[in-house]
């Protein structure tokens, strides 16, 4: 078990090495300890073949890297890192949605590069994962709904292909639906076929129009309680 002086090390010694760093790339020896305990880590997560596996170990070493990543936050300037941006995908992978966020905000306000062997922008990287994670829950559950829109709202004007994003306002609407928002929900599965009529969101669109069609029909149909009789 780590102790807390030894935390407190590690995330001091992050916050310096971010800020010695600027703008540019990271480096120093906090950053290069994390570097290589990444790259053991990721060797490790490559001679796993099972997928359910892979979440289990990446839940397992992700508390390993949580002070260096608060150190980074809190005194970084923007270096490219490519540390941090591992940590940001494996949250993600996990279903750490909340936990991702903090980075996802850092790294989109100083655009920060993923790498090359992402062959994805960061924008489009927080909404295509984040949006599988969401589509993979139950459908009554809106759990990550307020992540969700936050990211939406993050990636809002950057590029990236129309059916990435398509596929973050088919889970945002997922969600308004799971939260019994229907016409949240319908705007956001509109928004979905717009970008990509391929989305597989037509039913859904369907279903909930005839929904609030007949939600609209019996409330015309409610007598008024505060009328005055004759």
């Amino acid at each position: 078990m780590v102790s807390s002086l030894r935390k407190h090390y590690e995330r001091i010694t992050a916050a310096q090495a971010a800020a010695n760093a600027g703008d540019q790339v990271m480096h120093g020896d906090a950053y290069h300890l994390m570097h290589a305990q990444l790259f053991e880590d990721y060797r490790r997560l490559k001679s796993v073949q099972s997928v359910e596996r892979k979440i289990e170990i990446k839940r397992e070493i992700l508390p390993n890297y949580a002070e260096y990543v608060a150190g980074v936050l809190d005194a970084g300037r923007g270096a490219e890192d490519e540390v941090l941006m591992r940590i940001m995908l494996w949250r993600i992978d996990v279903g750490d949605i909340t936990g991702a966020l903090p980075i996802a905000r850092y790294a989109m306000q100083h655009q920060l590069d993923p790498g090359e062997q992402f062959q994805r922008s960061t924008p489009a990287i927080l909404a295509e994962e984040s949006a599988e994670q969401a589509l993979a829950l139950a459908d009554d559950d809106d759990s990550m709904l307020e992540a969700l829109c936050e990211i939406n709202d993050l990636i809002d004007g950057k590029d990236m292909h129309d059916q990435i994003r398509a596929k973050l306002h088919k889970a945002i609407g997922k969600g308004y639906r799971a939260s019994n928002d229907l016409p949240d929900a319908l705007n956001h599965y509109q928004r979905a076929f717009e970008l990509n009529d391929r989305a597989g969101v037509k039913q859904d669109i369907d279903r909930i129009e005839k929904a609030l069609k007949k939600q609209a029909a019996e409330q015309a149909g409610q007598p008024q309680n505060n009328a005055q009789p004759g």
